[in-house]
């Protein structure tokens, strides 16, 4: 039988690299708001459960090569995956702008065929092996073990370097290679199998004792279906909470996620390992094991589950690498991940049947699973912190924990005792939450240096993010400087300059795009331009719309009748508008490194844009000093500059008018001040100083960059002739590190 665990070890990898990589593709099209997020990865599960529902058919086939089967549906995922990407972009043109319903009908479209199949290959082996062992339990945990553990694999991989070294398709045409190889061998298993396609030897005769649900403290099924939908609510709930945390102390880093995902599936792989143990015993007047075990299990995992994120911060805040807590998720994953093999032992008869009974644990599991990513996404984080959330789990997995002790199955002499210190495990996570979640923010942005001269003087949290502002008045995005609340031209601490260049580069901007808002402050410049006449702001997190109204230098901002204020992914937006036209589109764009940063950095994006300018019309972002973003936009259009580390692109010529920008620098007024004082003589000399810099074309130098002004297209393309341009398929600049 090694040989069908490693076809099903390697089955998990395909299907985790399919995910991670049609996750990405369908964010590209439906946006990467909480929203298109949540949807897709519920329509992912509700393929997983028709899938577990479509296999426990297949494995009533008592007479049917289950072997066989296994292996053709290996191959249909494989022939879907190698379309796969094909299928999405053609998906993206005609479906540009949807509904969040919308978005998840043709999620669930485009990604059900395979996920169907993908969910029909547990129930499938399990019969099989059920078949022949005649324990379902231990037939459960072997494959769900080494299915998981693949899955972690992929993840781990994805994360080093499987996205870094082969971009989106490369990882695709990988995944298939697997299904192909995982299907022949599926199929060269079954001709070469001598231990025949039916049931173990009096798996069915009368009073045959089996291993499997034939024990007088066998768990009723209703009770196993609730048990399996709640842990599967818990973990799904921690997931959802803990990949925020880690992208938050991580700043974005696109690692972090498959990181975690595999430090989470490793754990839920060791835990189906474990719980092999306890499905051997075949005695029938023995106390119920299991339930306890699934009992203490559940408390473990929420103990665990509570104090990882105040471990999370504390270890970071001395000095420790994020990565190390990871261990903690494995271990809260491993205690939950025990509860659905020991659940199908002891409540799923070893017969000719298993394998549906496994399939409605299965889609149970999945139920609770999306339910938590639904609950959790959209609503918890959008109402409550982390702190809280914790606080509600523990009191959930305590609850099901003292449940189960209750249990007349389980009920003892002893039950009362246990149920009592469930009850204070509880008590004691609630009275020590605050301490433990004190700063959390805090500690977590800033690590070692947090409690010294930095301080976060306002959070604001919702299902889109976290945002915080420390005492400096910079802010910040999911741990990420993002600007600072400064308007403040003559005494410039922020490059200020930038957003004020615009009529330096078009003559007469009027209607103007901004992608992002930060702090406000640019969109607040822009908008008080005496050229423009319109902005259309498109920002994806509402947050930043409150933030920005609480700060003097920008609270006006939305009171501006020229703006108008759209809460949404920009590319989403871009495409679901495509008749819009601007003379300029300006974006503060975030890091080249953070993850989905290629979204906004990319060829199409910049074809995008083009579609998007009037004649003349200029795009003009933030590189973050990326010599590949730089390179990029200055080959897809033909006329392009760097102004310090923004690009000016355009597909027509690009003409710098100094005196233009004199005069709509001497007329503008924010909130009704000057922004240059013409009777005060430092602001004159200031003045001269800001209009020099479109006649800086000092060379480009990496240490003394901030200090140069434009480099025409023609040095940028020769400065950067050894490097790739970015496209969607290979994120170039988020995976640089792997590279």
């Amino acid at each position: 039988m090694a040989l069908i665990y490693l076809i099903f070890f390697l089955s998990g990898f395909p299907a985790l690299v399919y995910q991670l990589v049609w996750q990405r593709a369908l964010f590209t099209i439906y946006g990467v708001n909480i929203e298109s997020i949540t949807v897709v990865v519920a329509a992912f599960m509700v393929g997983l459960g028709l899938g577990s529902l479509f296999g426990g058919v297949v494995s009533r086939m008592v007479r049917f090569p289950l072997p066989v089967a296994f292996g053709l549906v290996e191959l249909g995922i494989g022939a879907y995956g190698f379309w796969s990407l094909a299928v999405f972009d053609w998906a993206a043109e005609l479906t540009a702008g949807v509904s969040t319903l919308q978005t998840f009908l043709f999620s669930f479209a485009l990604v059900v065929v395979p996920t169907v199949f993908m969910g029909a290959t547990l129930p499938i082996l399990v019969a099989f092996l059920v078949r022949r062992s005649g324990n379902v339990g231990r037939s459960v945990g072997a494959l769900y073990f080494v299915n998981t553990l693949g899955a972690a694999a992929a993840c781990l991989a994805v994360a080093l370097w499987l996205f870094a070294a082969l971009g989106k398709s490369g990882a695709v045409n990988l995944a298939v290679s697997l299904n192909l190889l995982i299907g022949i061998g599926a199929l060269l298993f079954h001709v070469f199998d001598r231990g025949g396609i039916g049931p173990a030897p009096g798996l069915n005769a009368p009073g045959a004792m089996v291993r499997g649900a034939t024990h007088a403290f066998a768990t009723p099924f209703p009770i196993a279906l609730l048990l399996v939908a709640l842990t599967g609510f818990i973990s799904l709930s921690y997931e959802i909470l803990w990949a925020r945390m880690y992208s938050f102390v991580s700043a974005g880093h696109p690692a972090s996620f498959p990181l975690f995902l595999g430090f989470f599936l490793g754990g839920i792989a060791v835990g189906a390992h474990f719980s092999r143990r306890f499905c051997d015993r075949d005695d029938v007047t023995g106390s119920p094991h299991h339930l306890h075990a699934i009992a203490w299990f559940v408390l473990m995992a929420n103990i665990v589950g509570f104090l990882t994120v105040p471990v999370l911060a504390h270890a970071v805040s001395n000095g420790f690498l994020w990565v190390w807590t990871l261990l903690l998720t494995s271990i809260a994953a491993a205690t939950l991940g025990a509860a659905l093999p020991l659940l199908s032992h002891f409540c799923i008869p070893a017969n000719e049947r298993a394998g549906a009974g496994m399939s409605y644990l299965y889609v149970a599991n999945i139920l609770g699973s999306a339910a938590g990513s639904l609950i959790t996404g959209f609503l918890l984080l959008q109402v409550w912190s982390p702190q809280q959330i914790s606080i509600f789990l523990l009191l959930l997995g305590t609850a099901t924990s003292a449940a189960i002790f209750l249990l007349p199955q389980v009920r003892t002499n002893g039950a009362v005792i246990r149920v009592g210190g469930v009850l204070i495990v509880a008590a004691i996570g609630v009275g020590s939450a605050g301490p433990l979640f004190d700063r959390l923010y805090e500690r977590l942005q800033y690590k070692h240096l947090a409690g010294t001269e930095f301080r976060i003087d306002r959070v604001r949290e919702n299902r889109s993010g976290v945002i915080t502002v420390n005492n400096r008045g910079q802010i910040f995005g999911g741990g990420v400087y993002d600007g600072i609340f400064s308007v403040d031209l003559v005494n410039d601490r922020n490059h200020i300059i930038r957003p004020f260049a615009l009529s330096a580069l078009h003559p007469s901007p009027r209607k103007v795009l901004m992608i992002g808002l930060g702090s406000g402050s640019w969109t607040q410049v822009i908008a008080n331009n005496p050229d423009v006449e319109r902005v259309t702001m498109v920002e994806i997190n509402p947050a930043y719309y409150e933030v920005a109204s609480a700060y003097p230098a920008t609270e006006s901002l939305l009171a501006n009748p020229k703006v108008e204020a759209i809460v949404d992914d920009a590319r989403r937006w871009l495409a679901a508008n495509p008749d819009v036209r601007f003379d300029a589109i300006v974006a503060n764009t975030t890091f080249h490194w953070r993850v989905f940063a290629t979204n906004l950095l990319s060829v199409e994006f910049l074809e995008l844009i083009r579609r998007h300018l009037n004649p003349g019309g200029i795009y003009y972002f933030n590189s973050t000093w990326s010599e590949e973003a730089q390179k990029t936009a200055a080959s897809v259009y033909p006329y392009a500059f760097r102004l310090k580390n923004m690009m000016v692109v355009s597909d027509s010529p690009i003409v710098f008018d100094a005196s233009h920008w004199r005069d709509v620098l001497i007329r503008y007024r924010i909130d009704g001040h000057e922004v240059f004082n013409n009777d005060n003589s430092s602001h004159r000399q200031r003045l001269e100083e800001v209009l020099a810099l479109i006649d800086n074309r000092r060379p480009y130098s990496y240490d003394e960059r901030w200090a140069t002004g434009l480099e025409s297209r023609e040095e940028i393309l020769a400065r950067t002739a050894d490097l790739e341009l970015i496209t969607d398929d290979n994120m170039l600049t988020e995976w640089t590190f792997a590279r």
